[in-house]
């Protein structure tokens, strides 16, 4: 695939993503309107992160970095009947170890939840919800497990609309369980929040039927067979097991945080929550569009042995990154609080709720260009089927995660007022402690952010010393035109801030026009002074 190709494949699969986006963002307003930010939502949030987890390991980690560059291997001999007896056979494995898998969280699933969130008091309503609502949604994880199988084969031939799109129903499924199920529930004498995990469930079995016909046209829909046994799937499991766990730490790190919000003050993990959804649009809408793109076409320029083309398609996307990934940086942690006011303050979701959401926001925030990152360092060493590397950064991650986890909350408990009468309510008890200070998930989106800025200097490090980057020439010019259009961007929302400072009186539609003007402004600004500097469209397609 050209530089061209890879641009016009990225603004394709974002394009598709911007729609599955703005239609969460649409389903988490529905949220916090219908719910808010408290013990039962902070149920479902769990309840759902945990396959949820499962689907992130599989669409956008581990699975698709070991299968894609496989089947990558496998199409560029020309075989088709060699490519299907390896679809049909990842199929059949895939499918068998996802039942296994499913039926032991669904029986399992009251320990499953004392381990994902020891901080739901056992016996409790919270945690009885929990597990009911857990053994709902786990059985998502296998429908998008097998969604992803086929939105790989489907991106290694070039279709990346189709899997691009299919989040859109997920979306659609849990806006009308929400809006149309939920209703309906107290008359079946059951809690209304128990209509969002059957939204959930709806959604994975949508989301799988939905590409089939498009897989059905490549002449490659699976009819599934065990294939433990065979070399293909056996390399395919070899380079997966690593990278579970090194392909995935952003999502690892959040469900640990998960694990220590539910300690915290009630809402904690609902606020991070809603932090996250709108990470989600710069990450989801380019960072996992990147890097879906660049895999397979890094796994082709390894598999013809093509070093140069393998060294442009990286330049490529990092510099796609970085133009990408610092403005919205920018932009989250400035508007954070706007953001939040305008998007979900309605109803149930008070300006408290607005307040905490944007704390955890604009820490998080800070490493959106390290997500944004390693969406293109972790494919860089996957095409060239290196799994090893990134499980190096990825644990020193993880560990790190956990340490500045406990520095921060001891440095709050230890050495702040706030702290020290925490710690005489609670007898001294310190995880006892934390349910006295609101505010607290903050640092655990910072400790997230810290983390993430760690694991992409890692890659980045381990990457030049394996000689496989040549940086290309132009990269101080590039550099300076980002510092010089951000600066500016940073004074026109600065001053657009000052004049609008309380956003809670506001009704809806004063609140919509305001965030306009200001996403508008400083994003037309960004744009303009890129433009002025000599930076055009057709300048990142060679790349």
């Amino acid at each position: 695939m050209s530089g061209k190709g890879l641009l016009r494949s990225t603004a394709v699969f974002s394009s598709m993503t911007f729609l599955s986006r703005l239609s969460g963002l649409v389903r988490d307003q529905i949220y916090a309107a219908v719910f808010g930010a408290g013990p039962a939502m902070d149920a479902f949030v769990v309840a759902f992160r945990i396959p949820n987890f499962m689907r992130r390991l599989s669409a956008e980690g581990s699975f698709s970095m070991a299968f894609v560059p496989v089947l990558a291997e496998y199409k560029a001999r020309g075989d088709q009947r060699a490519v299907k007896d390896l679809v049909d056979r990842v199929a059949g494995t895939l499918t068998a170890a996802l039942l296994v898998l499913t039926a032991v969280a669904v029986l399992a699933a009251p320990w499953v939840m004392r381990l994902f969130a020891p901080g739901f008091e056992v016996g409790s309503e919270q945690a009885r919800l929990a597990t009911e609502m857990l053994r709902i949604t786990f059985p998502y994880a296998l429908f998008i497990s097998l969604a992803s199988l086929v939105g790989g084969i489907l991106n290694t031939y070039g279709r990346f609309a189709i899997p691009a799109l299919s989040p859109v129903l997920m979306n659609v499924s849990m806006i009308a369980a929400a809006l149309w199920l939920t209703p309906l529930m107290p008359r079946l004498g059951l809690d209304p929040i128990l209509a969002l995990a059957w939204g959930v469930f709806a959604a994975g079995i949508l989301q799988l039927a939905f590409q089939l016909p498009s897989l059905a046209k490549l002449g490659l829909l699976p009819t599934p067979r065990w294939g433990a046994a065979d070399a293909g799937v056996r390399k395919i499991m070899k380079l997966m097991v690593p990278t579970l766990f090194g392909s995935s730490v952003a999502q690892v790190n959040l469900l640990l945080n998960t694990l220590m919000a539910s300690f915290l003050v009630g809402g904690s993990v609902t606020w991070l929550y809603y932090s996250d959804r709108l990470l989600e649009f710069p990450l989801g809408m380019f960072g996992v569009a990147i890097g879906t793109v660049i895999l397979p076409h890094l796994s082709s320029r390894h598999a013809s042995t093509d070093p140069a083309g393998f060294s442009k398609g990286l330049d490529w996307g990092f510099r796609l990154c970085l133009l990408i990934g610092i403005p919205a940086c920018i932009g989250l942690v400035m508007c954070a609080q706007p953001l939040m006011s305008t998007l979900f303050q309605y109803r149930e979701f008070d300006a408290v709720d607005t307040r905490m959401s944007s704390l955890s926001l604009m820490t998080q925030s800070m490493a959106v260009p390290a997500f944004l990152l390693v969406k293109v360092l972790a494919p860089a060493f996957y095409s060239r089927q290196d799994t090893r590397t990134p499980v190096k950064a990825a644990v020193v991650s993880v560990v790190a995660n956990a340490l500045f986890t406990a520095l921060l909350f001891a440095s709050v408990l230890a050495f702040t007022d706030a702290g020290q009468v925490a710690l005489a309510k609670s007898g001294g008890r310190w995880f006892a402690a934390l349910e006295h200070l609101p505010g607290m998930h903050a640092l655990l989106a910072l400790a997230i952010a810290l983390a993430g800025w760690l694991n992409a200097l890692q890659l980045w490090w381990y990457l030049r010393r394996a000689a496989v980057y040549e940086v290309q020439p132009g990269w101080r010019k590039f550099i300076r035109q980002i510092v010089v259009a951000s600066l500016a961007m940073i004074l026109v929302l600065t001053a657009l801030l000052w004049l609008w400072q309380d956003w809670t009186p506001w009704s809806w539609w004063q609140r919509g026009w305001r965030l306009a003007v200001l996403v508008g402004s400083g994003g037309a600004v960004y744009g303009a002074l890129l433009w002025l500097q000599g930076i055009r469209p057709h300048d990142l397609r060679g790349h």
